[in-house]
């Protein structure tokens, strides 16, 4: 009958053992995931400064230069076209005229937005896309008025 005593009690011991050393105090608990916020909070900091990329100054001189570039052969186009209208006399001119009055203002706002990236430098990537994507648009209306303006 000692045996199972002794087994009992040795079992007790082993239980309250491992409850101190597995136990830790709730000060700790809250230390550690101080802690933890902590090092996360870092690392999204990180993970951020990684994702918003800015141009360096290479690039943005050369992305600066083609869209100027492009810009200007827009307007010249715009130019040409209503220099046809003038000396054609259609009776359309009305609606081309506000179509292109929408070019210009595009075109405005595409100057405003490379002038306003130059000063904050934000998300590089998400820019140039964003602008690449708008240039193409006004490009694809200018197409669409010259088609419709040669009909």
């Amino acid at each position: 009958m000692k045996h199972p005593i002794k087994l009992f009690y040795s079992m007790i011991l082993f239980t309250l053992g491992i409850l101190v050393i597995g136990c830790q105090s709730s000060t700790g608990k809250v230390d550690d995931a101080k802690a933890n916020v902590a090092d996360a909070k870092e690392d999204l900091k990180d993970a951020n400064a990684e994702l918003v990329k800015t141009a360096n100054e290479e690039e943005w001189r050369l992305f600066k230069n083609e869209t100027e570039l492009k810009i200007k052969d827009i307007e010249n186009r715009i130019d040409v076209i209503q220099t046809k209208m003038k000396s054609s006399g259609k009776a359309m001119d009305a609606v081309y005229t506000k179509q292109i009055e929408n070019l210009e203002s595009k075109i405005t706002n595409l100057k405003e937005r490379v002038y306003s990236y130059e000063k904050s430098q934000s998300d590089w990537a998400s820019f140039k896309r964003e602008f690449n994507h708008d240039m193409d648009e006004l490009g694809q209306a200018l197409n669409d008025l010259t088609t419709n303006n040669k009909e």
